[in-house]
């Protein structure tokens, strides 16, 4: 009796492992898009190569962006020139990161897919998107990836370079601000008690109440920064605050309507909320799990009691 017990248990246990197994994967919701299929409206789709690439990192970078027919894509490189032309940066930068750029109707929001999110090393898809409104640039899928291991700020200037190439009037102002905004981020990202979702949930929650409260004055930037720094509870040297603060007064004087894309930034802030949840910051859900499976197992340890004893 204790044998056939124990051989009930093990195929249990074998059953529920097997069944683990078999649930279906869920990834995230990449914007890689078809290129074999021409948008006659919007054009084809921009791709930005790093300037660094070697030809057969560049291939590799085809194949990761899914890029099928390079006939049905606009193709440039980004180098070191750009760099300095669109955010007045280092011209004798290396340059790996590259993008995909799909143009979408208006209010379609900005979706970002990181193909290669184990070789971006600094910057997140929320953090490129945040930069790229800050930027002007709307409506867009845009696909980032690179064959060796980098920070990711060059791609931020292949999607200028793209937006550029296609005609769009961006202001070099919102571009220089938008890849300060980036730095800030990222390095706000490496502070003690902080990571990359929290920065820019607290970017992306000023710039809601910039929005807002439309602020006239310095003074009423600090307050907001200030506001929200202390409503998630972020501890910040004084050095850290003032740099935010100089950061979204820029914004102010700048005079950048996030009004217009206050959507897009709800937007963000709901997929920020479900990636911290996915990582566990919030730990209510795996409270759950483990209250489930506790549950669980003491069913079988009591059916088995009532059984046998």
């Amino acid at each position: 009796m204790k044998r056939t017990m124990q051989l009930t248990l093990v195929s249990l246990l074998a059953f529920f492992m097997t069944l683990g197994t078999a649930l279906p994967a869920f990834a995230s919701d990449g914007s890689n898009a078809d290129t074999d299929v021409i948008n006659e409206k919007l054009g084809v789709p921009i791709v930005v190569y790093g300037g660094s690439l070697t030809a057969d990192q560049k291939e590799q970078v085809r194949q990761q962006l899914d890029i099928k027919d390079p006939a049905n894509t606009k193709e440039y490189t980004v180098t070191g020139q750009d760099i300095q032309k669109y955010i007045n940066g280092d011209p004798s930068s290396r340059m790996f990161s590259s993008a995909k750029i799909t143009r979408q109707d208006k209010g379609k929001g900005i979706n970002i897919n990181i193909v290669t999110p184990d070789n971006i090393t600094e910057v997140t898809s929320e953090m490129y998107a945040n930069a790229m409104l800050t930027a002007g640039v709307e409506d867009a899928n845009v696909d980032v990836s690179s064959p060796v291991k980098v920070t990711g700020h060059s791609a931020l200037t292949g999607i200028y370079k793209a937006y550029d190439a296609a005609g769009a009037d961006l202001n070099k102002d919102r571009m220089e601000l938008a890849n300060e905004e980036l730095d800030v981020t990222t390095d706000l990202a490496k502070k003690d008690g902080m990571n990359s979702e929290k920065a820019t949930q607290l970017m992306t929650d000023i710039k809601k109440e910039i929005a807002d409260k439309k602020p006239a004055t310095r003074e009423d930037v600090e307050q907001i920064v200030n506001d929200q720094v202390n409503k998630l509870e972020i501890s910040l040297s004084d050095k850290d605050r003032q740099l935010l603060i100089d950061l979204f007064d820029k914004m102010r004087n700048l005079n950048i309507d996030f009004s217009k894309v206050k959507t897009q930034l709800n937007d963000l802030t709901g997929k920020l909320k479900d990636k911290m949840d996915e990582l566990g910051i919030d730990q209510g859900f795996w409270e759950k799990v483990v209250a489930f499976f506790k549950s669980f197992f003491q069913a079988i340890v009591d059916f088995f009691k009532g059984l046998f004893g």
